[in-house]
């Protein structure tokens, strides 16, 4: 997967500068990015990359140097206390499976892991065995504003505030955007935390709310107050998500984790985003 020349104009001026710091050959951003952007579109091992992008080994390090230095903490770790660890299971013959990603979770923070990696690299046991889960925000033309990687047996709700603490839209002139119009979203995030929130910064919710939360409000009576509002024509543009959701699965190596530290495999989805605001 190589940029083309609008795509390159809209992405080189996000990058850092050419001029290195030693002596030597500095290699171009471009060749570089196209490597990245192939590996995870198509999900290849580093070492496979194709020869015409060059040293698969300077297109790692870079990327590990552009997370290091621009993405900061990439995950929201709710705490949970009193949770005991799993043991590793061993099979028949009483060997243990090594994975990339097991092995990961359960040795802890890699050696020279940039600041804000998490313990277990946001990797947690779900019913599809260790995942992660991308929590993300998206606009009105299905692009991706912000992400957040939580373990995979982590709920919604707790990762919603990180998620629109994140969400930074430039403007010709001012300060960044923060604060979106309304906010379309399942149920799984209609909670008493979320909805007040939202009321005090201005934003209009429609989500939708779950049976028991409306059979519990009836229940109460007058205590339970009126029911939220909710607006089913503005609920039916909350597929732009799903959708955006399918544009970052065509990208086979974020699709299926690869990547060991979750600072790399969200640096993967920063370059998805990319490309995917620069295409027309």
């Amino acid at each position: 997967m190589s940029s083309t020349d609008a795509q390159w104009a809209r992405i080189e001026p996000l990058l850092p500068d050419r001029t290195p710091r030693r002596s030597g050959r500095w290699r171009d951003h471009r060749q570089v990015i196209d490597a990245i952007a192939f590996k995870y579109r198509t999900g290849t091992p580093w070492m496979d990359l194709p020869e015409h992008f060059g040293s698969w080994k300077g297109a790692h390090i870079r990327l590990r140097k552009w997370a290091r230095r621009h993405l900061g903490a990439p995950v929201h770790h709710p705490a949970r206390p009193g949770r005991r660890r799993r043991r590793p299971r061993l099979d028949r013959r009483g060997r243990l499976h090594d994975h990339p990603r097991a092995s990961a979770r359960r040795r802890g923070p890699s050696k020279g892991a940039p600041a804000g990696e998490p313990d277990d690299h946001a990797l947690g046991r779900s019913r599809g065995g260790l995942t992660t889960k991308i929590h993300l925000a998206a606009d009105s033309r299905c692009r991706p504003l912000a992400f957040v990687l939580t373990p995979g047996q982590a709920g919604d709700t707790p990762a919603f505030p990180a998620v629109m603490a994140r969400i930074r839209v430039p403007r010709p002139v001012g300060r960044p955007r923060t604060t979106p119009d309304v906010v379309l979203a399942d149920k799984a995030y209609s909670s008493r935390a979320i909805r007040p929130q939202l009321r005090q910064r201005g934003i209009r919710a429609v989500i939708l709310q779950p049976s028991d939360q409306a059979a519990n409000r009836k229940r109460r009576g007058r205590l339970g107050g009126h029911p939220p509002a909710f607006d089913r024509e503005a609920y039916k543009r909350r597929n732009t998500v799903r959708r955006c959701i399918n544009k970052l699965k065509q990208w086979r190596g974020l699709a299926t984790r690869y990547d060991k530290t979750a600072t790399i495999y969200l640096a993967g989805l920063h370059i998805a985003a990319i490309f995917i605001w620069s295409a027309r």
